[in-house]
This record gives C-alpha cells, sequence and structure tokens, in this order.
C-alpha cells in the first residue's frame, strides 16, 4: 500500500504522513525534507530554490526521478509530497487543504532556520503565495499538473480548524475503508 499526501503549504502534510505511516506500521518519506536538503546543498533557502527552479530544471527533475524510483521499486509507504499523487498513480491520494492565514501561522510558528525570510506572519504569507505560485507554474508547464485540483484524489481533508490527531483518524479511515483490509496500528 502506497498513500500519497499532497497539499498547501501549512496544512499539515509531513506531520499527517508521519502520524500515519507510524500508525499502519509503513515507511516515511517527505519530498519537503528532500527539497529542503538540496537547498541546503545549494546553500539558498527553500524560497530561493523555488525562484532558481524557474529556470533550473534539474530541481524538479531530481525531486520527480525520487518519487517515480520509489513508486516503483518500494511498496508499504507514505510519502507527503505535492506531486506524488501525479507521479506515483497506483497510490491512495490525500489532500490536505488549509486557509492560507493559518497555513502561514503554522509555518511563522515553526521558525526554521532555512526560512529565515519569514520574518513576520504578513511576509510568510506573502512568500507562500510566491512559492505556491511558482510551484503551480512550473507543475502545469512541466506536466500539465494541477496539484490544487481536488478531483485529482481520493480523500480532501480541510485541516484549517481540525487538530492533527483528528485528520489523522479521518486519513486511516479512509484507508481501512478502501483498501479494506485491517492494518496493524501502533500507538
Amino acid at each position: 500500500m502506497i498513500i500519497t499526501i499532497a497539499g498547501r503549504l501549512g496544512s499539515g502534510k509531513s506531520t499527517l504522513a508521519k502520524i500515519v505511516a507510524k500508525k499502519l506500521g509503513l515507511k516515511h518519506y517527505s519530498t519537503g525534507d528532500f527539497y529542503r536538503e538540496i537547498a541546503r546543498k545549494r546553500g539558498v533557502t527553500p524560497l530561493e530554490l523555488a525562484e532558481i527552479a524557474k529556470h533550473d530544471k534539474s530541481v524538479d527533475k531530481m525531486l520527480d526521478e525520487r518519487q517515480v524510483k520509489l513508486g516503483k521499486e518500494e511498496d508499504d509507504f507514505v510519502i507527503d509530497a505535492r506531486l506524488g499523487w501525479f507521479f506515483i498513480p497506483n497510490s491512495i491520494k490525500i489532500f490536505l487543504d488549509v486557509s492560507q492565514e493559518e497555513g502561514a501561522r503554522r509555518i511563522f510558528s515553526q521558525k526554521r532556520k532555512d526560512e529565515k525570510e519569514n520574518t513576520s506572519l504578513e511576509k510568510t504569507m506573502e512568500n507562500i503565495r510566491k512559492r505556491e505560485e511558482s510551484e503551480h507554474q512550473r507543475y502545469e508547464e512541466l506536466y500539465k499538473a494541477d496539484y490544487l485540483d481536488l478531483s485529482n484524489y481520493d480523500l480532501v481533508v480541510d485541516t484549517t480548524n481540525i487538530p492533527i490527531d483528528g485528520v489523522a483518524k479521518k486519513v486511516v479511515e479512509f484507508i481501512k475503508r478502501k483498501t479494506k483490509r485491517k492494518p496493524k496500528l501502533y500507538k
């Protein structure tokens, strides 16, 4: 079983993916981690990398190839990836929505060292808009893929007002119904 979790910035993709992976006894991968790793190696922030990626297709190519390889060579994992549903079409596809204000609040409160340009909540909202616009444009240009088109997903959950444990419960219940099997739960 492969589960792909996509969503807006600050929607809880990575946190949810870790919880679901643990509850179902699956491995966890994150393209956000892959992306930040690329940014660190290049000595730039994730927002700066998004600007670089507009002109340097190798950034997306590295991320995309890693997802395709995982989908072909492995099973029994959860991956949080904006285009995971596209590159791993045989997956159970989950999308997490969130208001821009709440997503920005969550990101700003994390105070990640590699996101030094998020100096205020307002600046974080502006940076989210820039990054989403950049990614949306690149994905459309490269793949004709729209990760914000909710018809691409098996389940959509708005996390704006739901605690992450509540989101995880909804997702795990959905997966159990969809797979008609009872995965071993870990607490």
